[in-house]
C-alpha cells in the first residue's frame, strides 16, 4: 500500500478551527485493527526576528474508551469558565488598555510593573 492510500485510511473525518496565531486539527483516525480514535493538534505560530517562521505542535490522542469522561470534564470546565467570567476575553493580548488589578495587599513585581522602580541608596553607607 502505498503511503498516500494509508494516509487516506487513517484519516476519517477533519475538521480545522483557526483561531489567530492558533490552529486546531480534530481528525478522527482509524487504527490497524479498524477502530477509531481522535487526535486534536495545536498547532501555533512564531515568527522570527528576521521575518522567518516556524510552527510549535501539541497533539492529544483520545480513545474510545475516555470519551465519555473527557466530555464531562470539558463541559464541566468550559461551563465553569463562562459563568465565572463570561465570554469576553479579558487579556493583556487581546485589549490593549488592559490594566492588571493587585489585591490590596499584593505588591506589583517587576514583571507585571508598567513603572520603574528604584531602590534609594545612601552612598554614605558604602
Amino acid at each position: 500500500m502505498r503511503e498516500n492510500e494509508m494516509l487516506e485510511k487513517d484519516e476519517i473525518f477533519s475538521k480545522v478551527l483557526r483561531a489567530g496565531r492558533r490552529t486546531y486539527f480534530f481528525d478522527v483516525r482509524s487504527t490497524k485493527a479498524d477502530d477509531y480514535y481522535i487526535t486534536i493538534t495545536e498547532s501555533k505560530k512564531f515568527t522570527e526576528e528576521d521575518g522567518s517562521f516556524h510552527f510549535k505542535k501539541h497533539k492529544i490522542y483520545l480513545y474510545k474508551e475516555d470519551f465519555a469522561a473527557f466530555k464531562e470534564i470539558l463541559d464541566e470546565m468550559t461551563t465553569f469558565v463562562l459563568e465565572n467570567k463570561g465570554e469576553e476575553v479579558i487579556s493583556e493580548r487581546h485589549q490593549k488598555d488592559f490594566k492588571k488589578e493587585f489585591a490590596s495587599d499584593e505588591e506589583p513585581t517587576s514583571e507585571n510593573s508598567t513603572k520603574s522602580s528604584y531602590t534609594d541608596i545612601d552612598f554614605d553607607d558604602i
